[in-house]
């Protein structure tokens, strides 16, 4: 039902509102501009300023939290009402010494500045005076500087409420309040997680990321104290000139920022959240990542890592101009000498092994453009379906489960579906870390609107601290649990019996495979209780709208693909498709994982996941590029490697991707890179596969190229271009193309716009998507039709299937790999919130080195002291397959004889040289998370942790809901200004 229309006055106008509206919202949707400090469309009303105040019927409120009102008269130009709205600030002043000519905040967004200018006040009432606080400068990444803050609150409110990681607050019973982190400490000694919220919302610059001082103004990067004489004789100077002449000359520096200062939209390049933000840059230097509310998967979130972590942009190890091995070693070489090289050898080993023995890697870090042209060249210059991405790593197993029961490869729906279940069923995914901002939506939901969250891993982590049911079954048993909690429902008529009938194919067949699951089996496999599994399965039944999200703890074994269709069975089984809230969420690990798969670097697929073995999908591709393309897939990223051993494949060409470290076995991978007659090697470092390779391409960043990436939740965004290429560095879409028309390819794209034109016209589920629809922050969720509708949410009323209908897909369960007397502990691993993959880019950073300077195992108390541990002691861990040197951490995140890695990590503590060849059948993932292993102590560590004191995981966390404004009214120094 559409929003009722509320006829209302302001200033003497008819206006009309929406019902739900705020009239401050009324006011600024007709362009009515009143002071608002406080007042932050992403965070709501906080009402700390009193600012935005108005007179409503007669009554002085504040604009920001209250409803507008059939009917209602609002004055907002009277001079009384201005004359209040002056006050307020004037109260504020004396919280902020004014000084925006040498301040780096002065870049037009400074919401004090602008309420003084606009206000039009000249002269102070109320004498600033310092707070009795020091500057916190304690975090690598920010700045806390006291005697600026307006106590506006917002900063507490986007780290309450947005990010929900309940560290700082207020203290109001101070005697000059002010901001603080836990409960008293310096900020790097705290819980603060480092996301980058509260600096983002500060609407003045007492919080400030560090690399914007000195950095953003004309006049600010001068010596501290002669900048405070500067400032204090112009202040004396104030009563008598007034502030006006000040103001001025502040505007006039603000505006020629604007041509010193670039801000360019560009897309996070870590996690597949996709997040979104402007990049503000002087020359080659970063200034500040400023997500916007209009920023599309995160609005104004960003985690650690997509906030500060850019450094790895200018790091001196980037790669800047190719590289050729002769002789053993490496030499510079010129672009036309390596590229000609490149096609050559590649040439020779298509016409004396055939096509099929070269693999072609694309990276799943790259853009949808390049993906698409990685694959066409695959395809239509050599002719083989040996092209593949990342996600053979990771997520292809669900893709596999949702193909199989619905018919997308991709998130039902969008990141705000999760935001509005009802019930949360997390599985194998460690989300606080792997994927923050999703699990910032979730957690707020939890916290605010009684969200239920049911979370099922091996560790304690945030997510499973807060749920409202933590469950720990035995490693790789998820299937049995599932599907004893599919068949419980059935027992007791919970079923979506209508749904079913109307909607879903095969139902007596499911119903006979979870025949053997019964709570007893499951209890005795799984370890998941009886009493749990009930509850579990109540919850579902009594939650209107269900989302399952997961990830690798359920992706990287054997049964992945099939654990991956047991919960898209269950989600069928009780309706939760098809509906706002509702549908499985696989969370896709890259940045541009679910992109490049869905461009076609797919073994099996071509663009739009149109297969290989369709004749009609074929035709249309070979007609349009004028090849023959082969209609059986080709070999995939994984089983490439045994393809290396059983002599099939003589060359590579890798864009972007660690293989030697990221692949399973790496002991083994190794062995095949050395075997190969010719490997290239695209990427920005010389990473481990690359000290492998013949020759060695440079490749740009994502900061600077154009394109696009595709999100977890099929959300296709633009990327811009931020600098130029470092060096003699390239985008790989360049330098795929030079290669392909050195083979007589006689491609000609100028611009990735007409990369992703040609993809339209040839892929049914991008046919409408275009850079005009995609113009600054706009996003297209796919399936997008020709006219530029697109489907933020799948399944509404019908599945991908030809009758329109899902499908139950019926399993059995198979056991994984276990421990045994040898080998008698449980190795897990995974990601970690500082850190990206194996660190190449992440370790680049000193903020984040210094939060994380290395990995760990993570040991349980039980275990330590079984062993005879302590944090710090050096053991070995010894698998069937390898062994690693790594550090002890004791921690209770892990319980009994389970061990933790990260995988943050390269060479002799690198987890993959413990893993093993075994992989999931279906979708040829490697089992990572199937690793008995046993432990033994080298060295002592005299107690010193891996990880830093000042890591967030040793701080107390300050829960509560919002700013606890009431608490500043009712102090004898606060004089209402409202009529209340």
């Amino acid at each position: 039902m559409a929003d009722r229309t509320l006829s209302l006055s302001i200033d003497g106008k008819e206006f009309t509102a929406q019902d739900g509206d705020t009239i401050l919202q009324v006011l600024m949707k007709n362009g009515i501009d009143i002071s608002h400090i406080c007042y932050h469309p992403s965070l709501g009303p906080i009402q700390t300023c009193d600012t935005c105040l108005v007179e409503a019927d007669g009554k002085i409120v504040r604009s920001c939290s209250t409803y507008a009102k059939d009917g209602i008269s609002i004055i907002s130009n009277a001079d009384r009402i201005k004359d209040l709205r002056k006050e307020a600030v004037q109260r504020i002043l004396a919280n902020h010494n004014l000084y925006c000519t040498v301040c780096d905040n002065n870049n037009g967004d400074c919401e004090l500045h602008n309420a003084v200018a606009d206000l039009k006040i000249d002269r102070q009432k109320y004498q600033f005076s310092k707070k009795p606080y020091e500057v916190d400068d304690s975090n690598p990444f920010y700045v806390y500087d006291p005697s600026q803050c307006i106590l506006c609150g917002r900063c507490v409110e986007a780290c309450q409420d947005v990010q929900v990681n309940e560290t700082i607050h207020i203290d109001w019973t101070l005697e000059r309040p002010r901001v603080v982190w836990d409960e008293g400490s310096k900020i790097n000694d705290s819980s603060c997680v480092s996301c980058g919220h509260c600096v983002t919302v500060c609407p003045v610059n007492a919080l400030m990321e560090k690399t914007m001082i000195g950095n953003a103004g004309y006049l600010t990067n001068i010596d501290p104290r002669t900048k405070e004489t500067m400032i204090d004789l112009v202040k004396s100077f104030e009563p008598i000139i007034t502030m006006d002449p000040v103001m001025a000359l502040s505007n006039i520096e603000s505006k020629m920022r604007d041509s010193r200062i670039k801000k360019t939209k560009t897309v996070c390049t870590y996690c597949g959240v996709g997040c979104s933000f402007e990049m503000w840059t002087v020359e080659r230097r970063i200034l500040k990542v400023q997500p916007k509310p209009e920023s599309p998967a995160n609005s104004i979130s960003t985690c650690v890592k997509g906030k500060f972590g850019w450094d790895f942009v200018n790091s001196p190890d980037r790669l800047t101009y190719p590289l050729i091995r002769e002789n053993g070693r490496f030499r510079r070489a010129t672009w036309e000498e390596a590229l000609d090289l490149v096609a050559k050898r590649l040439r020779e080993v298509k016409e004396k092994y055939g096509p099929d023995a070269i693999e072609f890697i694309a990276s799943s870090k790259g853009t949808n453009e390049e993906a698409y042209l990685m694959q066409k060249l695959a395809r239509q210059v050599f002719g083989t379906n040996n092209v593949d991405n990342s996600s053979r790593f990771c997520q292809a197993p669900a893709t596999t489960g949702l193909w199989r029961t619905v018919g997308y490869g991709g998130d039902a729906g969008s990141i705000m579906d999760l935001y509005k279940a009802d019930l949360i069923l997390a599985v194998g995914t460690n989300t606080a870390e792997s994927h923050p901002v999703i699990a910032a939506r979730i957690k707020r939901a939890h916290k605010l609107n009684g969200q239920k969250l049911v979370v099922a891993d091996l560790r304690m982590h945030e997510m499973a601290k807060r749920a409202d049911l933590f469950i720990h079954p035995k490693p790789g048993t998820d299937l049995v649990w599932i599907n004893a909690v599919a068949r419980y429902i059935i027992e007791q008529g919970w079923q979506a019996k209508e749904f079913i009938q109307k909607r879903v194919n095969f139902y007596e067949d499911y119903l006979k495979s979870l025949e053997p699951f019964t709570l007893e089996f499951a209890e005795k496999v799984s370890g998941v209780g009886v009493d749990e599994i009930k509850t579990i399965a109540s919850m579902i039944h009594n939650a209107r709208n269900v989302c399952a999200i997961w990830a690798m703890g359920v992706t990287q074994h054997q049964a992945g693909s099939d654990t991956s269709t047991a919960l898209s069975n269950l989600l069928l089984l009780t309706g939760n498709y098809g509906r706002p809230g509702t549908g499985g969420y696989p969370l896709r690990g890259h940045n541009n994982v679910q992109g490049a798969s869905d461009f076609g670097a797919m073994s099996a697929y071509l663009p739009g996941y149109q297969n290989v073995s369709d004749d009609n999908a074929r035709r249309k591709f070979e007609e349009r590029w004028g090849c023959k393309i082969p209609n059986k897939p080709g070999l995939d990223n994984n089983t490439c490697l045994e393809g290396i051993d059983s002599d099939r494949i003589k060359a590579m060409y890798v864009i972007g991707e660690e293989l030697a470290e990221t692949g399973s076995d790496s002991d083994y991978i190794r062995k095949q890179l050395e075997k190969l007659d010719f490997l290239v090697v695209e990427d920005m470092f010389m990473s481990e596969t690359a000290k492998y390779a013949d020759v060695v391409l440079p490749a740009a960043a994502s900061l600077e190229k154009e394109g696009t990436f595709v999100n977890t939740e099929r959300r296709i965004q633009r990327i811009y271009r931020v600098f130029d290429p470092l060096g003699n560095s390239r985008p790989d879409w360049e330098i795929i193309q030079d290669i392909a028309n050195r083979l007589g390819a006689g491609w000609n794209y100028r611009n990735p716009s007409e990369i992703m034109q040609e993809a339209s016209e040839l892929a049914p589920i991008f046919s409408g998507v275009s850079y005009d629809r995609l113009e600054g922050f706009r996003s297209l969720q796919w399936p997008v039709s020709e006219d530029g509708k697109d489907t933020p949410l799948l399944y509404t009323e019908t599945f991908n299937f030809p009758d329109g209908k899902a499908r139950f897909y019926p399993l059995s369960y198979t056991p994984p790999i276990s421990v045994d007397e040898e080998f008698d502990l449980h190795l897990n691993n995974g990601r970690i919130l500082e850190h990206f993959h194996e660190g190449n880019e992440t370790y680049r950073s000193a903020g984040l080195r210094e939060k994380v300077p290395n990995t760990f195992v993570e040991v349980s108390p039980e275990l330590a002291n079984e062993h005879g541990l302590r944090d710090g002691d050096l053991v070995r861990i010894t698998s069937r397959w390898g062994s690693i040197k790594v550090r002890v951490l004791v921690t209770n995140r892990v319980t009994g004889k389970e061990l933790y890695i990260p995988m943050n990590s390269s060479g002799e503590s690198a987890v993959n040289n413990l893993t093993s060849r075994l992989m999931d059948p279906a979708a040829h993932t490697p089992a990572y998370k199937e690793l008995p292993v046993r432990m033994e102590k080298l060295e002592d560590g005299h107690g010193m942790s891996p990880m830093p004191r000042t890591n967030p995981r040793f701080g107390k966390l300050h829960p509560q809901i919002g700013v606890m404004v009431e608490m500043k009214w009712q102090r004898g120094d606060y004089v209402k200004l409202t009529g209340d």
